[in-house]
């Protein structure tokens, strides 16, 4: 109750700040806060999953529809999900048991969400026939072990699966085991800062007379109509046409009649191809991928090195235990269906 009371004092006095200084003439000082979390909450500090309102089913603890919308924010966060599920599709030997799109889809989900679901599709006599894939987004467990349900569009029931129907497979998470964790979240901030980083320079772009500088004048012999011809052409420079010059001829005018004060300058000042390096670097490392394979243009004439080698590398690194985590659906699967990977002609020897 004491700290109640002291959130509505604060609360009166923040109030009664604002009516001293509304009316009166002083200065106005503002600084920035602190940034702000993903999605207003900090993503390592969720607590778990908690059954949804009705308790039919367990909500993931991070927001499913938040990571899909992630991949539009930056080239390379969006086309690297792609380019490991090429690998993972590339080496798969052709089964019956699973279709190879149905591999490289639920190897996009288990890299974007964290966990991939397959469906056991049976014959009329119960017999086991092959795996189809089962989109992750709408996923969800419910609260029966190994019981799970997909959602559906405009608020219509679930879809309920049978008990042992759907195989679930997920990366760990120390928090909660109910949903997987996707590997990449220490760069999601990486991510947007590009993303931002991209939207200012485009607004930039279309806005050339943004506010980078002060054009101030002081000389009695400039007129209303100069001003105002002044102002007219600085308005002008807005949109196509823009970053123009312009000429102002004062008669008896002094050294200091105009003067330019820079506020933001971005032309000699911009830190964009800067801070786009260091973000895209960060969104590389959360996916641990190497630039030359992600499409990065090399800065030197040296460039990234040998690619053959860094694709060795990164199949003995990431692709293999890609392949493990899909290798665990034998589990699952009669001895005549079981799913296997080739090896690349490099790893043979």
């Amino acid at each position: 109750m004491a700290r109640r009371n002291k959130r509505y004092k604060a609360k009166a006095d923040s109030q009664t700040r604002k009516k001293k200084t509304s009316g009166d003439n002083s200065p106005l000082l503002f600084s920035f806060g602190e940034p702000e979390p993903v999605l207003g909450g900090n993503w390592g500090d969720y607590l778990g999953t908690f059954l949804q309102p009705n308790g039919d089913y367990y909500e993931p603890p991070i927001s499913q529809k938040g990571l899909a919308s992630l991949l539009g924010a930056n080239a390379h966060h969006g086309t690297i999900p792609y380019f490991k599920r090429n690998l993972l599709r590339k080496w798969f030997t052709p089964n019956k048991a699973l279709r190879p799109e149905c591999l490289a889809n639920a190897g996009f989900d288990h890299s974007v969400f964290g966990h991939c679901y397959f469906k056991k599709i049976r014959n009329p006599f119960g017999h086991f026939l092959r795996l189809a894939h089962l989109p992750a987004l709408n996923m969800r467990r419910m609260k029966e072990a190994d019981r799970f349900c997909m959602l559906q569009p405009n608020g219509a029931d679930p879809i309920v699966f049978q008990p042992g129907e759907v195989v679930q497979l997920k990366e760990y998470d120390p928090t909660q085991q109910i949903y997987g964790r996707p590997q990449y979240l220490g760069g999601v901030q990486s991510v947007l800062l590009n993303e931002d980083s991209t939207l200012f320079r485009r607004k930039y772009y279309n806005n050339g007379a943004h506010m980078g500088y002060i054009f101030y004048t002081a000389d009695k012999n400039l007129g209303e109509k100069d001003k105002e011809r002044i102002q007219s052409q600085i308005e002008q420079s807005k949109g196509v046409g823009n970053f123009r010059s312009m000429f102002i001829n004062i008669p008896e005018g002094k050294e200091k009649s105009v003067q330019i004060i820079p506020v933001g300058d971005i032309a000699t000042k911009d830190e964009f191809a800067k801070i786009k390096d260091l973000s895209r670097n960060d969104i590389l490392s959360a996916w641990r991928i190497q630039p030359a394979l992600a499409g990065v243009m090399p800065e030197n004439n040296g460039g990234f090195g040998d690619i053959e080698k860094i694709t060795r590398v990164y199949y003995e690194n990431e692709v293999l235990p890609m392949q493990n985590v899909f290798l665990q659906l034998n589990e699952w699967l009669p001895k005549g269906k079981r799913i296997g990977f080739d090896k690349p002609e490099f790893a043979q020897n």
